[in-house]
Order: C-alpha cells, then sequence, then structure tokens
C-alpha cells in the first residue's frame, strides 16, 4: 500500500512522543537514583507527572496549542530549574514548538529553550565545560534548520501542486469552451449544407409553383413534387445528422464518386447544367474526409445556384499521390473572392467560411479563382496518409 504525507507525519509524531516520555522518565529515574532523599524530590515527581499530563494533551484544537504549549514550557523550565538532567526532554519540546507555532515565535523558543539548557548544564557541571557550552545550540541550530528548511519545501511544494490543480482545472475548462465551439461550428455547417439548403430550395420552388398555380397547373404540381422531394431528402439527413451518421447520399450510393454524381444530377435545373468529372478512381477514404467533400461539393453548388446564376457547373475529383483535390467550377457572374475574405460580415452567406473551415479541420487547403463575369472555381485539397490506395489513373466521365 502506497503510503500518504499524512502517514509519515503521523508515524513522525509517534516517534517524537515517545523520545519524550523515554526521556522524561529516564530522566526522572535518573533523578531518583541520585536524589531520593532530597527535599525536592516530591515536588520534582510532581512536576515529572504534570509535564506527562500536559505532553499528553497535544492533540488540543489549534487555538487552544499557543496556551497549552506555554504553560507545557513553563512546567518544564521549573522542572529543569529543579533537576538539570530533564534538560533531555527540550529536544521534543523544539520539535513540537516549531510545529505548530509560526517561524519568528518558535525561532525564539528554541533560543530561550537552549539557553536555559546550557545554564542548567553548565551549573551541573560545576565548570565552564566548552562542549555543554557549545553542543546545544549547535544541536539546536541544525535542528531548528532542518526542520524549517523542511517545512519551506512543503509550502513550495503545497503551493506548487495548487497552481498545477488550478492550471489544470484552466485547461479542462479551456478544453471544453473549445470543444463547445467547434462542436458549434460543425452543427452550423451540418445545417448549413443541408437543411438550410433543402429549405431554401423548397421555398423557391414553392415560390414558382404558386406563381404558375392558375396559368399552368401541372408545371406548378410538378414544382410541389420537387419540394417533396427536398423535404423527403432533408428529413432523411436530418435524422442521420442527430444519429451522427455519414451524408444519405454516400450511404445510398456507397463511394463517392458515386454520391458527387448523383447530386450533380439533382442540382441540374433547365437553366443549371452541372457535370461531374472523376480523375482516377479514389481507393477507400477515411469517412470523415469523404463526408467532408461530398459537403464541401453540395456547398459550393448551393452558392452557385444562389449566387452565380451559371448555367454550367463542373464537379471534379481529382486523386494524386498525397491529396485529394475536389474542383467545382462554374460560368457564372463570379465575384471578388478577396474583398469576400477580408470583410466577410458584409457578404452574406455561410458557404464559403464553412468550407474553409471543413477544409482547414482536416489539415487541406481551399482556394477561390474569380472575377466579375469570369465564373467562378473552387478547389479543396485534402492531403491523405502516404500509401493510401488508389487505382490506376484511368478517367472516368459521369
Amino acid at each position: 500500500m502506497k503510503r500518504t504525507p499524512q502517514d509519515d507525519t503521523r508515524l513522525l509524531a509517534v516517534i517524537v512522543h515517545s523520545a519524550f516520555y523515554v526521556l522524561l522518565a529516564a530522566s526522572l529515574l535518573r533523578f531518583l537514583l541520585r536524589h531520593s532523599e532530597s527535599p525536592r524530590t516530591p515536588w520534582v515527581i510532581a512536576l515529572a507527572l504534570t509535564l506527562a499530563a500536559l505532553y499528553a494533551m497535544s492533540e488540543l484544537r489549534h487555538s487552544s496549542r499557543p496556551l497549552w504549549f506555554i504553560l507545557l514550557v513553563i512546567a518544564w523550565a521549573v522542572l529543569v530549574i529543579l533537576a538539570p538532567s530533564f534538560a533531555w526532554c527540550a529536544v521534543p519540546l523544539v520539535y513540537t514548538g516549531l510545529r505548530i507555532l509560526s517561524e519568528r515565535v518558535a525561532v525564539s523558543l528554541v533560543v530561550v529553550l537552549t539557553a536555559l539548557v546550557v545554564l542548567t548544564q553548565v551549573k551541573l557541571a560545576g565548570w565552564v565545560d566548552p562542549n555543554v557550552l557549545l553542543a546545544p545550540p549547535a544541536v539546536a541550530a541544525v535542528t531548528t534548520a532542518l526542520f524549517v528548511g523542511m517545512r519551506r519545501q512543503a509550502q513550495r511544494q503545497a503551493a506548487l501542486i495548487d497552481d498545477l490543480v488550478r492550471t489544470r482545472k484552466e485547461l479542462a475548462a479551456t478544453e471544453r469552451r473549445e470543444g463547445t465551439l467547434a462542436e458549434r461550428e460543425r452543427l452550423a455547417m451540418e445545417i448549413h449544407d443541408t437543411l438550410a439548403q433543402g429549405l431554401s430550395s423548397q421555398r423557391m420552388l414553392l415560390q414558382a409553383a404558386d406563381l404558375v398555380w392558375d396559368t399552368d397547373p401541372e408545371l406548378a404540381h410538378t414544382h410541389l413534387r420537387s419540394a417533396a422531394a427536398i423535404a423527403d431528402r432533408d428529413l432523411t439527413e436530418a435524422r442521420r445528422f442527430v444519429h451522427d451518421l455519414a451524408p444519405a447520399d454516400l450511404a445510398a450510393s456507397g463511394s463517392l464518386p458515386a454520391a458527387l454524381t448523383a447530386i450533380a444530377q439533382r442540382a441540374t435545373t433547365d437553366t443549371l447544367t452541372v457535370r461531374c468529372h472523376i480523375e482516377g478512381m479514389p481507393g477507400p477514404l477515411p469517412q470523415r474526409t469523404e463526408a467532408t467533400l461530398l459537403r464541401i461539393a453540395q456547398g459550393a453548388l448551393a452558392n452557385v445556384g444562389e449566387h452565380a446564376a451559371a448555367t454550367t457547373a463542373t464537379i471534379t475529383l481529382t486523386s494524386l499521390d498525397d491529396q485529394i483535390v475536389l474542383d467545382v467550377a462554374d460560368d457564372g457572374r463570379g465575384f471578388d473572392p478577396e474583398a469576400q475574405a477580408a470583410d466577410p460580415q458584409r457578404h452574406r452567406g455561410h458557404g464559403l467560411p464553412a468550407i474553409r473551415a471543413r477544409v482547414r479541420q482536416l489539415g487541406g487547403t481551399c482556394t477561390i479563382e474569380s472575377a466579375s463575369g469570369d465564373g467562378t472555381v473552387l478547389s479543396a485539397a485534402i492531403p491523405l496518409a502516404p500509401g493510401a490506395p488508389f487505382a490506376d489513373d484511368a478517367t472516368a466521365d459521369q
């Protein structure tokens, strides 16, 4: 079983307490053997018992300890004056004082106790013995220095542990906050690329149906059926989104090229033709990479349909040795990418920031080439792990 600092403290206290009573008993026994007939004997015995009783009360409440220790020292001092051999009990008393008193008060007490020990021992020896005169101060100085040094080190370690605990809590809070923000960004991108785009398409179809409801009921019903189909698809996406599953197009088609072809066909309208071009059939890709590329294509096509006023758009998926590249090009009105990146608040929409964030999360790069009247090309390059398998460089048009 691993020992704790509290266990070590309790063991040290037991050793010091035992040493005190052994020294007290030895001093009393020595006095009785040499001075049993002395008139001071009853007082010495009474004071020794009082000192033992007082020391037994060492586990008093913290607020009562200073008064208890003063009484303990007074009883010991009187006893040493009557019987100098009890001076040896000063060692446990020094430890106790250093442990329960402030550092300045404890050091002052050590000086007083040491001086009393030296005086009584010189008196007992009958002459100024250099050993008696210098040994007790040296022992007291070493003991005090060791104890004070250990206590300061323990305080520094406790402060360091507190700092580490506080830093760990702050780090955990930061990680939770960053995780929340990342999840919020992911939710925003998923909602934008699925539900928001679907609702926008449904709104346009319903508005178109309302405009031709009286003049062309058949076309109006066609718009309504298209809106219903989009609603069904978005409902499927929402359910898969809630359960954190792969996009419905990927699940239905089974491969990224097939899923890109499906969304290209779905994005094709009377005014916009969308083609899908695959260069170098990709081998198995991580599910997150496939989902990201599909969402990028969906977001880019949504921007083309809503903002570009284009007649044609092309999705190109290119498999290279170390990366896979998705390009979405259109022949629409174009825009100024630098102005959009410099002040995104003035440009409506969440599409391009979401695409950039998706690519960045996978360590890829996103570039946009566009100019007014010259269309737009969006390119997203996602790095792949070394040695990822690919098919031959055959080209497949779909």
